[in-house]
């Protein structure tokens, strides 16, 4: 939505990265990118080392860049999850005991300070949380619908993957939609810039959307039954197996994460 703003990822501008582009990632099988999904998630998971996590995020990072997709977009889109991480590990990055970092803060309900483990665990969850929403990301941008809707269709039982679908779908006209709205009251001298001034706006907007997108629903679903829709979405691609390199890239990672929880089960240490 880069009309509404830079900081929400835009699925216009996903789906053209991953349908026009043909980067290395694009020419990687999907069920690998998918397995490399699991293998992150459980990667931020297990690893309690700074070095560790520091380390998985570079790694992605550099992934997203030889996919050859935009860093200024992907800074962007950081607000979100940087917002969740702040919300949640903020509180707890001044709750952790340690040596106060440039002393307390007196508050009515007591010194507030933050220490170096407090410093410590803030930067561990940024690297865990940026780390799979940046391969989320990178694998979505380099990923065909088709391939999407196969995966998604094999993945999730019915009838949620007939709603994932649509609701993929029919993301485009409410951003169009609301993206009218915007423009309508921007033309009309509306003023965004602070939102509990304009709250009453926002409101509006919202409303508005929320009906049209009812409306244009109602609609969609009345066409597609004319059309013979029973419940179905037919999906005429076809994923195939991973060739033998990516599968065993995919189990070296699984067997290297599994391997690590191992080893600091036992005490050794890395």
């Amino acid at each position: 939505m880069t009309t509404l703003s830079n900081h929400v990822p835009d699925p216009r501008l996903i789906t053209a990265f991953a349908e026009r582009r043909d980067g290395p990632l694009h020419r990687i099988n999907p069920w690998t990118k998918v397995g490399i999904v699991g293998a992150l998630v459980l990667a931020v998971t297990v690893f309690d080392r700074l070095v560790l996590l520091s380390g998985l995020y570079g790694a992605v990072l550099l992934v997203y860049g030889l996919a050859g997709l935009p860093y200024g977009r992907l800074a962007g889109w950081y607000a979100f999850p940087m917002l969740f991480i702040v919300s949640v590990a903020g509180p707890l990055a001044f709750l952790e005991p340690g040596v106060p970092i440039g002393g307390a803060l007196s508050t009515p309900l007591g010194a507030l300070s933050i220490t170096w483990g407090g410093v410590v665990l803030f930067a561990e969850l940024s690297f865990r949380s940026l780390t799979v929403v940046t391969f989320a990301l990178t694998a979505s941008m380099t990923t065909t619908y088709t391939d999407v809707a196969y995966i998604l269709g094999r993945l999730l039982p019915r009838p949620i993957d007939q709603i994932a679908l649509l609701t993929y779908r029919f993301t485009f006209v409410i951003i169009e939609t609301l993206e009218d709205l915007v423009k309508a009251a921007l033309s009309r001298g509306a003023n965004f810039s602070e939102f509990w001034s304009n709250k009453r706006l926002y409101a509006r907007i919202l409303g508005m959307t929320m009906l049209s997108a009812i409306e244009q629903s109602e609609r969609l679903v009345t066409s597609m039954e004319a059309r013979g829709y029973d419940g179905d979405i037919t999906l005429y691609g076809d994923v195939p197996r991973p060739p033998v390199h990516e599968l065993l890239l995919v189990v070296g990672s699984y067997v290297a994460i599994v391997g690590y929880t191992a080893v600091t089960m036992d005490g050794g240490g890395l």
